[in-house]
């Protein structure tokens, strides 16, 4: 998405685009319940935002193109529901909303993918690489990625045909090499770290500069999931030492949680819903 329809931040919190919004408001007020929104609805919750009309319908436009929303007809009205692969994509943030930033669990073993994509399929390799990070993947060396996860990642690589391109191994770091080095050549940890500080400072004592608490929850996820899509969530051993995800994450569940009602509440007097037959 250009950069011109990212979100006027004022000079305070990230620049945060239509999409990234929408995505958490129909996570929140639309996924598995059956419903769809009204277009107007969704153009006033973020015009509170300060999001055009414009823009959001060119955003919009772009989410039913590439298949995540749909759109129904009721006379003269129309709604917006959520379509399967929308709704797939839409649980998988809402996993990633609800989980951990440290993994607590990790038995030690690293997971190696190493792939070769042909030249002329370009935008499947950048596609691959895109999700590789999603599902918490680090370039290591040129063609090898790294996680510290069990994630299957099969279904993203069959679905981009990709599968007899790839190769994947489990395995445990050997002799001289250390583990917590490879996160450190693997990820930009300093660069986590401080948007978690950032995050910290922006929502701390603070409104997030929502007028109201839809517009502020709206906020919140959406900037919470452009920190976690960058995050491989690591386990404590790998992680310096007072790693900030840990205070952010517990800071976005108070603000989530505290909001939940008083947004859902407005919601619903806001996105005019009907049932999805």
């Amino acid at each position: 998405m250009p950069a011109a329809d990212a979100l006027p931040d004022g000079g305070h919190g990230p620049a945060v685009r239509p999409e990234t919004l929408l995505l958490a408001l129909f996570g929140d007020h639309v996924l598995d319940r059956g419903i769809a929104v009204s277009t107007g609805g969704v153009l006033a919750v973020l015009g509170r935002l300060g999001v055009g009309e414009h823009a959001t319908r060119a955003t919009l436009s772009r989410m039913s193109r590439r298949g995540l929303l749909r759109t129904v007809r009721r006379g003269r009205q129309a709604f917006l529901g959520l379509t399967e692969h929308g709704t797939a994509v839409l649980r998988d943030g809402q996993r990633k909303l609800d989980g951990d930033v440290v993994d607590r669990h990790w038995d030690g073993r690293w997971t190696l993918l190493s792939f070769s994509v042909p030249e002329s399929r370009r935008a499947d390799r950048h596609a691959l690489r895109t999700r590789l990070g999603w599902f918490g993947f680090g370039l290591l060396r040129s063609g090898l990625w790294v996680s510290t996860s069990a994630t299957d990642i099969s279904p993203a690589l069959a679905e981009l045909d990709l599968l007899d391109h790839a190769e994947v191994f489990r395995a445990e770091p050997f002799m001289w090499t250390d583990p917590a080095r490879i996160a450190r050549e693997a990820w930009d940890l300093p660069e986590i770290a401080a948007g978690y500080e950032e995050f910290l400072q922006r929502w701390t004592g603070d409104d997030g500069g929502g007028p109201d608490e839809l517009a502020q929850r709206t906020l919140l996820g959406a900037e919470w999931l452009l920190l976690i899509r960058r995050d491989p969530v690591l386990p404590p051993a790998l992680l310096p030492e007072a790693w900030p995800g840990v205070r952010a994450a517990a800071l976005f569940r108070t603000l989530r949680h505290q909001w939940a009602r008083p947004a859902g509440k407005l919601a619903a007097e806001l996105l005019q819903s009907i049932v999805e037959e």
